[in-house]
C-alpha cells in the first residue's frame, strides 16, 4: 500500500513512545492521541478520530480478555486457598527442593522452558507463578527477578524456536519458500544463544538481589513495599476471628486442598503431554489455557464450598470479584498501548478505523517496513542484523507471529545478494519477531500476564529485559552469520 500521511504520523508517534519508554515514563497518554491523529488524518474526519480511539480500546480489550480471564481465576482460586490455609501448606515440598534462591532460578528456568516448549507459554505461566513462583519467593528470588527467568525462558527461548509444534517454522520458510526443517533446527540453536545469554546476563545482574531463605509465617521474604500475587485478601482475613469449628476446618480442608490442588494441576500436565506425545491436536495456546482456567474454576469452586459451607453462594461471587478487580486494576494501562499497535496490521485496522469491507485495509507499521526493506545492506552482517530489526519492528504490536511471513518473504527475496542462507536469514528474522513481540521487551504482549501474576509493572518488567534479550539476541545474530 503506498505511504500517507497518516503512515508517517504512525512512525512518529511509535518513535516517540520508544524513547518516552526509554526515559522510564508512561505512554499511555501519547498512545491516546496518536491513536486519534493517525485516524484523523487518514480518514479526514474529527468524528472518525474520536470513534477511531474507542474502537481501538475495544478491539484491545477483547483480544487481552482471555490473559485477563486466566489472571482472574487464577487470583480467585488462591484467595480462596488463603482462606483455608491451603496457600502456605502447598509450597512446603517444593521449598524442599528450592533450597536458595539460586537453586530456584535454575528449577524456575528450566520448567518453564520445557514446559512451554510442548504447550506455549499461555497455559504454562498460570501453572508456573500458581506453584512455583511462592517458593521460589520464600527461597529467596525476587518477584521482579522471577518475572525474568520466566519471560525469557518461556515466551522467549521456548516459544522462538517453537521446535516441539514448528508453528513458527513453519510460517517462516513457506514465506521464504524453503525447507522447515532448516530453519526450525537453525531456530533452536539460536534461540538456546539469545536465551542462555539473556538469562546469565539476568542472573549476574540480580544475584546480589538473592535473599537468605524465609523463616518467617508465612514462608515469604519479600522486603519492605513488595507484595506477592497471593497477598491481595491478607485484610480481609485478618478481619476474622476463627472459632474452634473454623480452625478445624482450615486444618481439614488446608490439607486435603495442599494436595488436591497440586495434584490437580499436575494430572493436567500429564494428561496434556500425553495427548501431546500420543499424536493428538494437543492443548496448544488458548486451548491449553481454557483447560487449566476450567480446572482452576472448578476448585475455586470446591474450595469456597468446603470452607464457607451455606456463605460461599456469597463468597463465590467474593473471590471472583477480587480476582478481576486485580487484573484490570494491573493490566489496564496495557489496553490503550495495545489498540495502538494493533493498528499496525491489517487484521485490526478495519475494526479500528470503521472501515467497509470494499476498503483498502493499511496496515500502518507493515506498510512502512516493506517500503524500507529495498535500505538494507547487501552485507552478510548488515543483512543478519537488517532482517533482526526488521524481525523487531513487527513485534511492535505485540504478536510475535504476525510479523513472522514478513520476516520470511524478505529473507527469501535477500538471500542471494546478501551472502547469507535463506533459512539462516528467516531463523534471524523469526528470533527477531517473537523475542520481540511474544513477550519479553514488549510490555503490551502476553507479557502482561506473568506481570498479573507477580503483581509487578509489565512496562517495568520489559524494560529490565530489554539489554539482557537485545544482547543475546544481536549475539545469536553474529554467530550465525559466523557459522553459517
Amino acid at each position: 500500500m503506498e505511504l500517507t500521511a497518516a503512515h508517517w504520523i504512525y512512525l512518529i508517534v511509535t518513535l516517540a513512545v520508544i524513547v518516552t519508554m526509554l526515559f522510564r515514563k508512561g505512554v499511555v497518554l501519547p498512545i491516546i492521541i496518536g491513536t486519534f491523529l493517525v485516524a484523523v488524518v487518514y480518514k479526514g474526519s474529527l468524528i472518525a478520530g474520536f470513534q477511531a480511539v474507542f474502537n481501538a480500546n475495544l478491539v484491545a480489550a477483547k483480544e487481552l480478555f482471555s490473559i485477563f480471564l486466566i489472571i482472574s481465576i487464577m487470583i480467585g482460586l488462591l484467595n480462596s486457598l488463603k482462606d483455608i490455609g491451603a496457600d502456605k501448606r502447598m509450597v512446603v515440598p517444593i521449598q524442599k527442593i528450592m533450597v536458595n534462591g539460586h537453586v530456584s532460578y535454575l528449577v524456575l528456568m528450566v520448567t518453564t522452558y520445557v514446559i512451554s516448549l510442548f504447550f506455549w507459554p499461555t497455559p504454562a505461566v498460570p501453572l508456573i507463578c500458581a506453584l512455583l513462583v511462592p517458593a521460589a519467593v520464600s527461597a529467596g528470588l525476587q518477584p521482579m527477578t522471577a518475572g525474568m527467568v520466566i519471560v525469557i525462558a518461556g515466551q522467549g527461548m521456548a516459544l522462538s524456536s517453537d521446535y516441539i509444534m514448528q508453528v513458527a517454522p513453519m510460517l517462516s520458510a513457506k514465506a521464504a519458500g524453503i525447507d522447515k526443517a532448516a530453519v526450525a533446527d537453525k531456530g533452536l540453536i539460536l534461540s538456546v544463544i539469545t536465551g542462555v545469554s539473556a538469562l546469565s546476563m539476568v542472573y549476574l545482574q540480580h544475584r546480589k538481589t538473592i535473599t537468605k531463605k524465609s523463616t518467617s509465617e508465612s514462608g515469604l521474604g519479600f522486603n519492605q513495599g513488595e507484595k506477592a500475587f497471593f497477598d491481595v485478601a491478607d485484610e480481609l482475613a485478618a478481619t476474622a476471628v476463627d472459632s474452634e469449628e473454623i480452625l478445624k476446618r482450615k486444618q481439614t480442608w488446608g490439607k486435603v486442598f495442599s494436595i488436591l490442588v497440586p495434584v490437580s494441576m499436575l494430572a493436567v500436565m500429564i494428561f496434556m503431554f500425553q495427548t501431546k506425545l500420543g499424536g493428538g491436536s494437543g492443548f496448544e495456546g488458548t486451548d491449553g489455557a481454557a483447560f487449566i482456567g476450567g480446572v482452576a474454576t472448578i476448585l475455586l469452586l470446591l474450595a469456597t464450598i468446603a470452607f464457607n459451607r451455606l456463605h460461599s453462594l456469597d463468597k463465590i461471587s467474593d473471590h471472583i470479584t477480587e480476582g478481576f478487580v486485580f487484573a484490570f486494576k494491573a493490566m489496564a494501562p496495557v489496553i490503550p498501548i495495545a489498540g495502538f499497535f494493533f493498528m499496525g496490521s491489517s487484521d485490526f485496522t478495519p475494526a479500528i478505523l470503521s472501515l467497509g469491507e470494499d476498503a483498502a485495509k493499511p496496515a500502518f507499521l507493515f506498510d512502512m517496513i516493506q517500503a524500507g526493506q529495498d535500505f538494507i545492506p547487501h552485507n552478510p552482517f548488515f543483512a543478519g542484523l537488517g532482517i533482526l530489526i526488521v524481525g523487531l519492528v513487527t513485534g511492535l504490536d505485540g504478536s510475535g507471529f504476525s510479523g513472522l511471513p514478513l520476516t520470511g518473504a524478505l529473507s527469501g527475496a535477500l538471500a542471494n545478494g546478501s551472502g547469507l542462507d535463506a533459512s539462516t536469514m528467516a531463523a534471524i528474522g523469526q528470533m527477531g519477531a517473537i523475542w520481540g513481540g511474544g513477550g519479553t521487551i514488549i510490555a503490551w504482549s502476553s507479557l502482561v500476564a506473568v506481570a498479573g501474576f507477580l503483581q509487578i509493572s509489565p512496562i517495568e518488567l520489559a524494560r529490565k529485559n530489554f539489554i539482557p534479550v537485545m544482547t543475546g539476541l544481536i549475539l545469536a545474530t553474529i554467530i550465525a552469520v559466523i557459522i553459517w
